[in-house]
């Protein structure tokens, strides 16, 4: 097992989850496939709730959004434009699964997901998936006093419902925080200075754990220190990508200068 030493200045870990905390195929098999398959059958257990409404129209002022941008994009009407509730579901669904096609991070699409998603953990239809490296690694860098937080795609309350209801227990107290696509998007460099910010340290006080090297490009460029995690089904790295970046395929590889390398 090859040990890569945490820089001596990082005082914060981010984590990204899918491919870094959790295996791909938890979120590709399990994950999204739950939302092609129940998102309307929930639209109409839901629909008279005021979150239900709230997504509805997040969903709604995307695809507006999206029309102004020239995206051949599924319309959603007004609400003074709605025909039949039958057909505006329809369209709702049509537009949630149309984005999923395209892999899209829309803040619309997450929140309604993280909603879709709350109901599975809570009724034991779905268990967060998390890798068995990872809560005794964070215990120990917790234990050295870092602080770690969480930078995913998903909503935060979708993240939070991962790892409250994972296979390996509770993990929720393990994390200092949580941030989302409201934060920024995560291959803008932007968002990591605003994290840096947020949490309230310097740029290069923070490790950046990601499986995606655009990610990892721009938390670099935004001066964050950054390792590459390579887990099984992860997009193989290039040439380029091994000579430039740190990589480790288990968070047992991290050593902190606390309990030795």
């Amino acid at each position: 097992m090859a040990i890569r030493a945490v820089p001596a200045d990082v005082t914060a870990f981010l984590l990204d989850i899918e491919g870094t905390t959790t295996p791909i195929t938890f979120v590709k098999e399990v994950l999204f496939p739950y939302i092609e398959k129940n998102v309307k059958d929930y639209l109409r257990a839901h629909w008279n709730t005021a979150e239900c409404q709230e997504d509805v129209k997040e969903l709604r002022l995307q695809a507006e959004e999206d029309s102004k941008s020239g995206h051949a994009v599924h319309i959603l009407s007004s609400p003074r434009e709605e025909g039949p509730l039958e057909q505006t579901m329809q369209n709702v669904v049509d537009n949630v699964l149309w984005q999923m096609s395209l892999d899209r991070k829309t803040t619309a699409l997450k929140q309604l997901q993280g909603h879709m998603w709350r109901t599975a953990y809570a009724s034991g239809q779905l268990q967060g998936e998390i890798y068995s490296d990872v809560a005794p690694a964070i215990r120990k860098w917790r234990e050295a006093g870092n602080r770690v937080y969480i930078y995913s795609s998903g909503s935060v309350e979708a993240q939070k419902l991962l790892f409250r209801y994972s296979t390996e227990g509770n993990l929720l107290e393990l994390f200092d925080g949580h941030f989302d696509t409201q934060t920024g998007q995560k291959v803008e460099s932007e968002s990591y200075r605003k994290i840096a910010q947020v949490i309230g340290c310097s740029v290069n006080n923070i490790l950046f754990l990601t499986d995606v090297t655009k990610e990892a490009k721009a938390a670099e460029e935004a001066g964050v220190n950054v390792m590459v995690v390579v887990r099984p089904g992860n997009i193989e790295l290039t040439e380029e990508e091994r000579a430039h970046y740190a990589q480790i395929s288990s968070f047992s590889e991290l050593a902190l200068s606390a309990y030795g390398s």
